[in-house]
């Protein structure tokens, strides 16, 4: 969310961002958010004007009241006066409600107005203009047919959709034997390889209140992803990221204390609303996942640098697990109305012969601190920090990118040494069948 004061200064730039955005539809909510403020602090100043005359009034009325026991002409005089304070007094319950009806309507257009994007960002309507940045690792086909990652684990005793469709419904899943072992050798592994890069690893809480949501999510994404728990101030949360940064909800963190550095595990729950393609059948996009994230919360001079030092960190962990990732830009169009920058690590599918998401780094400035009335208390005074997000590994999504780029040509799959600590020594599964 930007400052009011911003968009009250820089309107035109607010509005060109809008384009660069492709939201040609908000253009408008700019003059609106502009006369609604307007409007505001003109009820404002008056408000404050008669609360100043209050005090004179009160005491003259005081002083009229004294004198008319002596001297009975006055006391019309005082009536006047006090019939004044009390029309004073109406008028500024007027504008008072006004206010807060003021404040909420500029609250409510100031959460769908984007942030300002960093002058890097490629220009683009949608994901087919992210632009691919740097390769890591070589992305080859093998010598034989790579199945489908669901026939993978089924080899293995490793899924169970069907009982999971009888459950739950679609989008869930039973993950089994070693396969299910796998999942959890991943999140592990994630949890020491982000401890071991000076993060503090914590478990969060898996329900978040609905100013928390409102603070930490763009607000067209709040109803295609949240569960809310009914009959309570309670959404499930979609990735860890959003009660990590909740954390700091209306809190004052010593400057000395930053960055503040934090990796989280979680299940997450999303409703992953509208149709997404055969390629997303299975275990690829489902409504329950499980995920290692980490963020960041900085001064503003330092947000840049730990970007890039964090979607390093995803490719440095998948290359260990030899799989072959790129980076890809996210043009405008594609980025979420809180970021200011963001881009995805894929990792590369031999079945496909092409790349998928698999990682999200993202620098939102001070947007959600904004939003959330996080301050840093700096040696010149409150100052509001920045904040970026990135997954470490989300199975069971990452498996996929795992199991086929690890398969071999007798469907077993190879264990890297990074993970054998974490499977019981293993070096290599064997399928049942």
């Amino acid at each position: 969310m930007l400052d009011i004061k911003f968009i009250r200064e820089n309107p035109d730039l607010v509005k060109e961002n809008i384009k660069k955005k492709f939201q040609e539809e908000k253009l408008l909510l700019v003059d609106q958010v502009l006369a609604l403020d307007e409007e505001n602090r003109a009820a404002m100043t008056e408000a404050n004007e008669l609360r100043s005359a209050r005090n004179s009034l009160s005491k003259q009325v005081g002083m009229l009241m004294g004198q008319a026991k002596k001297d009975p002409s006055k006391a019309a005089e005082a009536e006047a006066v006090k019939a004044q304070v009390k029309a004073n007094a109406d008028r500024l319950a007027q504008l008072e409600a006004r206010e807060d009806e003021l404040a909420a309507q500029i609250r409510k257009i100031m959460l769908v107005i984007p942030n300002i994007i960093d002058p890097s960002v490629p220009i683009g309507p949608d994901d087919s203009a992210n632009v691919e940045v740097e390769r890591f690792g070589e992305a080859t086909a093998p010598g034989f047919e790579v199945p489908y990652h669901t026939e993978i684990m089924e080899s293995f005793n490793g899924v169970d959709m069907d009982s999971a469709g009888r459950v739950s419904g679609s989008g869930f899943y039973y993950l089994l034997g070693d396969i299910a072992r796998l999942h959890s050798a991943v999140l592990t592994y994630a949890r020491d390889f982000m401890i071991d890069k000076g993060f503090t690893y914590c478990i969060p809480p898996y329900m978040i209140h609905g100013n928390v949501v409102e603070g930490v999510m763009s607000q067209t994404d709040m109803e295609a992803m949240m569960y809310k728990i009914e009959g309570e101030d309670l959404y499930l949360i979609g990735t860890s990221e959003h009660s990590m940064i909740g954390k700091f909800i209306d809190q004052i963190i010593p400057e000395e204390n930053l960055p503040q550095t934090l990796t989280s595990y979680s299940p997450c729950f999303r409703k992953e609303k509208g149709s997404h393609g055969i390629e997303e059948r299975g275990v690829y996009r489902i409504h329950q996942f499980d995920k290692q994230e980490m963020i960041v919360v900085c001064k503003p001079e330092d947000s840049k640098e730990w970007y890039e030092k964090m979607w390093r960190y995803s490719v440095e962990l998948f290359r260990s697990l030899d799989i072959p990732v790129r980076q890809l830009e996210c043009c405008s169009g594609d980025l979420a109305d809180l970021k200011v920058k963001s881009c995805d690590i894929e990792a590369w599918s031999p079945r496909q012969q092409k790349y998928f998401e698999v990682c999200s780094c993202s620098n939102l400035g001070d947007a959600q601190a904004r939003r959330l009335k996080m301050r840093v208390k700096g040696e010149k005074g409150n100052y509001l920090p920045h904040t970026l997000n990135n997954t470490v590994v989300a199975p069971p999504r990452m498996l996929i990118a795992f199991l086929e780029n690890n398969l071999q040509a007798d469907g077993s799959v190879k264990i890297p040494k990074v993970l054998q600590p974490y499977m019981g020594g293993k070096e290599i599964l064997v399928p049942k069948k």
